[in-house]
């Protein structure tokens, strides 16, 4: 720190990268947060330590804005330095949307070199769950078997937007949460929080039995509102499930989509939302 305030200048090393060949179509209920569990899972939560995880291929036209959000923002639990994504028209309409600045547009180099090439076929991506206590042990629904739940958080930085907030709503609507489970929902940010208030989600989640917070990282990094006692059991849509993360050390967390946070809410154990429909 003193020696960057002392020069203006700051050291880096430049990562070398893996390239994420992405191809086919997310089924439905799947998300960008299946995907990049499933990542993690396939490389181990080192298995990008210090690199770049960059995301390219015909697939990209599957993943929405905030299904990339979500991956890039978990690149980190797998060693990453950055996760970055190919521009494409989705890209382009997310700028002009969302700035009246002018940009640059970059691509990787045609002879670019890459410490390894894999390919994902999103067609075949199912609902994948990280659980205790790495993000790197996944597995996937037909592996889950009777987890019972004492909490869900649904938001945060990695699955908080506007996108997971009408998903997590879409399935709750016109139900009730399982008595006894706790539900927290955490928008990413106030503009969030006010178009889901606009659209009606939040009321939806409120009926529901769901109790909506300002935006916060809570109970994420073992905060404030929802941390975990002893032995409590939550389904999270946060980035990390270490030991103790979230509270008593003798609690578990398990990571997953909002899709399946919400269904999960539900039934009061771990489900995909076609078990509670």
């Amino acid at each position: 720190m003193a020696y960057g305030m002392a020069t203006g200048k700051a050291w880096f090393k430049v990562p070398s990268a893996i390239k994420f060949e992405l191809k086919g179509n997310l089924r439905k209920n799947i998300s960008g947060k299946d995907v990049i569990l499933h990542i993690i899972g396939k490389i181990g939560v080192e298995g990008a330590r210090y690199k770049s995880m960059e995301f390219t291929g015909e697939g990209l036209k599957s993943l929405s804005m905030d299904d990339r959000f979500t991956m890039s923002n978990m690149a980190i639990e797998a060693g990453a330095k950055n996760g970055i994504f190919e521009v494409d028209e989705k890209t382009i309409e997310y700028m002009k949307e969302h700035s009246k600045k002018d940009y640059n547009v970059y691509s990787a180099d045609e002879d670019a070199h890459y410490d390894q090439i894999i390919e994902i076929n999103l067609s075949e991506i199912d609902y994948t769950v990280a659980f205790p206590h790495s993000p790197g042990n996944t597995k996937t629904k037909e592996e889950w078997g009777e987890i019972k739940l004492d909490q869900v958080v649904i938001g945060s930085c990695t699955n908080g937007r506007f996108e997971d907030i009408k998903a997590a709503a879409e399935i709750l609507k016109g139900k009730k949460v399982k008595k006894g489970v706790r539900v927290i929902v955490f928008p990413a940010t106030q503009k969030i929080y006010l178009d889901s208030l606009k659209a009606g989600y939040l009321t939806d989640l409120i009926e529901a039995g769901c109790v909506v917070s300002t935006p916060t990282c809570g109970p994420c990094l073992g905060g404030h509102m929802g941390i975990l006692a002893e032995d409590e059991v939550c389904v999270s849509t946060t980035n990390r499930n270490f030991l103790g993360r979230m509270g008593h050390i003798t609690s578990k967390i398990y990571l997953a989509s909002p899709q399946v946070a919400a269904a999960s809410a539900i039934a009061g154990r771990l489900v995909t939302p076609e078990e509670i429909n």
